[in-house]
């Protein structure tokens, strides 16, 4: 995690909205009639992908991705003017709300502003055609790190957004463009604003060894925590995945949170969620309504920031599409209310200050947050929909569940396996057993 990096951004809970689909017209003024219903769910960063004309040559669907971007310094006259983006900004911070937008660096539309006035700032075939070097992304060309002016370019375009009041930046597969951009990218920033929030869109572990083998540049979460703030989760999200489909055993996926733990500085910070615009959403990955709540309650309580993805406190089961008009469905939100408690834990002062620790369970994910040895919130989440009692570590009573204001007992230290999870407000209890990583003998290897 970079030196400067807060920790309260630890406790953060980010709204991601795709503005061609959040409201009845795609437009900035659909997202500011919502904001204050946003903002009571406990929300605060909006994070808004991208905002920038999208080009026209080789364009994907009827509308094209907002990822293919012809201009970086314009706004998309679909989503409305540089004027409504500045309410939209100043209506967030009157409520208290910050702004983060989406930075797309390694790659232009075929027919960017960029590319006409300087071509040689393109990756180029043979024949000096501009090309990408992810062929699935035939609507873009990437550009070609490092120049330093281009670089230059790039980070000028940063600070025009800033001021415009933009909090943070999302950076777009941030992993295969140069660390060393990044760094002068936030130094410079920094002069012009500073605890500006830097996202990092950090990508799964087969994209890295698949392009360093091409030759091509990718960079480890690890190497990228020396400037960003946050890192995506995808370096364990395939063995997540296939865990809540059953497609391998929990522990895998607990032991992948501990190498986590392992593996990076001992204040990073990981953005955890269970959807977002390039993944399928929780309610139809998940075998069951009821597992899709366990697993979302799990990222909230989980260490790191929370994210939520748009339409996700409406139950929505389909994602929507990046290259067509796709509006979200909102069905009177039925699970904003569950997500709204979820928001306010990650405030809770044993989540702020607290320990966190993973816990043995028996086919459920338990786990605790610790605060001065003395209480604690305690977890239990039913991710594979068991119906028999769990044992826990707590003692006999009658607890107080944060999630519903209702009460859970524990009698003969189990309790019933809840519908999606409970997190009960105890005292802390001496000799918890933590779970511990069984992927490796490290005995055996001394």
């Amino acid at each position: 995690m970079a030196i400067d990096t807060p920790t309260a951004y630890r406790n953060l809970v980010i709204y991601e909205v795709y503005v061609r689909n959040h409201g009845s017209h795609g437009t900035f003024a659909d997202v500011v009639n919502d904001l204050e219903r946003i903002r009571s769910m406990g929300v605060d960063v909006l994070w808004l992908m991208p905002i920038h004309p999208i080009g026209q040559l080789n364009r994907k669907g009827g509308c094209g991705s907002p990822y293919s971007i012809s201009d970086y310094r314009s706004i998309n006259p679909e989503y409305g003017t540089i004027e409504d983006f500045k309410r939209l900004v100043e209506q967030a911070h009157r409520l208290g709300l910050k702004v983060m937008i989406d930075v797309v660096y390694n790659h232009t539309s075929h027919d960017s502003l960029l590319l006409q006035q300087r071509p040689e700032w393109f990756h180029q075939d043979s024949n000096g055609k501009p090309i990408t070097t992810v062929p699935e992304w035939a609507d873009v060309i990437d550009l070609l790190h490092p120049n330093p002016e281009l670089w230059d370019y790039l980070i000028n375009c940063l600070i025009g957004w800033v001021r415009l009041g933009v909090d943070g930046f999302r950076c777009d597969v941030a992993s295969i463009i140069p660390v060393e951009f990044w760094k002068q990218a936030k130094q410079s920033v920094a002069r012009e604003k500073s605890n500006m929030i830097w996202l990092a869109e950090s990508v799964h572990p087969d994209f890295i060894i698949e392009r360093r083998r091409q030759g091509l540049r990718a960079h480890s979460d690890g190497e990228l925590y020396c400037v960003f703030d946050l890192t995506y989760d995808y370096d364990i999200w395939p063995v997540w995945q296939a865990v809540v489909k059953n497609e391998l055993p929990l522990s895998r996926y607990l032991e992948s949170l501990l190498l986590q733990e392992a593996m990076y500085p001992d204040n990073s910070i990981k953005l955890r969620c269970v959807e977002n615009h390039d993944q399928m959403r929780i309610m139809k990955l998940a075998p069951s309504f009821e597992q899709a709540l366990a697993w979302t309650a799990f990222a909230a309580f989980n260490k790191g920031a929370f994210l939520i993805y748009a339409g996700q406190e409406s139950a929505a089961v389909h994602t929507p599409s990046l290259f067509d008009v796709d509006r979200i469905v909102w069905k009177d939100y039925p699970l904003q209310a569950y997500i709204t408690r979820l928001a306010q834990l990650k405030k809770m002062r044993e989540v702020g200050e607290g320990k966190f620790i993973l816990l043995e369970g028996d086919e459920t994910i338990q786990a605790a947050w610790i605060l001065d040895n003395k209480q604690m919130l305690y977890g239990v989440f039913n991710v594979k929909r068991v119906t028999n009692r769990v044992p826990v570590q707590l003692p006999d009573g009658v607890y107080e569940n944060i999630l519903n204001d209702h009460q859970a007992e524990v009698v003969a230290r189990s309790i019933q396996a809840p519908h999606g999870a409970v997190i009960l407000r105890a005292k802390t209890t001496e000799g918890l057993r933590e779970f511990s990583c069984k992927a490796i003998n490290y005995h055996a290897l001394t």
